[in-house]
């Protein structure tokens, strides 16, 4: 029974190191001037966990078959304990964590703490139970100002959001149900949510961020790649969340600024 344990564990291990050592249970292809930091941390972190889980799960397997039960008559040793080996094990999980956190902190503040570039282009993402808003400020550069009060989902993109056309700054504001980005050039999000926390998350651009009701939050991305891809909510929102999908489409900036020409072109 030892020996068929430890097969079976052994067997488990190195299958399952082969499917990530393989990038068969991968992340999506990048497509953002972040994703290759993302993905260098998270090979990285991959590689060192990795090596923890193989070098456990071979002395699991090997303990199982040592100690296997072998008829009357054998005594069981005892251990109570080894100080130094704790002390030693537990600082040396308390400097990896310690280590990968600092080693990804960079890549993470870059989105959020460091501003914008001054040519980027201000999206505000708005999330209601169950459907994604995207506001495009136009050519004044201004948003206009929402209301609560006017919101209304059932009434179009406008409503949905609450936008108020009597406010100058709204005039020429674009408001879909789908993102468009131009290629190469940085977005400046602002997040909102309107009933509970949402998660703006798109897997090909490495970006996710929460939404949280009462609070608007910036941060940018650039990407680097023309496409569609696909955008979730990636926090339990209600009974409707799996259906909280939208779509990112990425194209040209001669396409994007015909989009945006022909939405300015509709509210005339």
């Amino acid at each position: 029974m030892g020996l068929a344990l430890l097969v079976m564990i052994w067997l488990i291990t190195f299958i399952s190191t082969y499917f990530f050592a393989a990038k068969t249970w991968w992340l999506p292809q990048g497509a953002s001037t972040s994703a290759p930091g993302i993905d260098h941390q998270f090979a990285f972190t991959y590689l060192l966990m990795g090596i923890v889980f193989v070098a456990a799960q071979c002395a699991l397997g090997y303990f199982v078959w040592k100690y296997r039960e072998r008829g009357a008559g054998a005594v069981a040793d005892y251990s109570h304990g080894n100080t130094k080996l704790e002390i030693v094990w537990t600082a040396l999980t308390a400097i990896l964590f310690i280590g990968l956190n600092l080693m990804g902190s960079p890549i993470w503040a870059a989105e959020r703490f460091a501003p914008a570039d001054a040519g980027a282009l201000p999206v505000e993402v708005t999330g209601m139970q169950f459907a994604w808003y995207f506001r495009y400020a136009g050519p004044d550069g201004k948003f206009g100002a929402t209301a609560p009060k006017l919101m209304d989902p059932s009434a179009g993109n406008e409503s949905a959001i609450g936008l108020d056309t009597s406010d100058p700054a709204a005039k020429d504001d674009v408001v879909t149900g789908t993102m468009y980005l131009p290629v190469n050039r940085q977005v400046d999000l602002t997040l909102r949510a309107v009933d509970v926390i949402h998660s703006f998350f798109v897997p090909n651009m490495r970006f996710k961020q929460d939404a949280v009701p009462g609070l608007a939050i910036h941060m940018h991305f650039t990407p680097t790649a023309v496409g569609d891809y696909e955008i979730a909510c990636a926090e339990l929102c209600g009974l409707g969340h799996y259906k909280m999908h939208g779509m990112l489409k990425v194209v040209s900036a001669e396409d994007f600024e015909k989009w945006m020409a022909a939405r300015e072109a509709e509210k005339q």
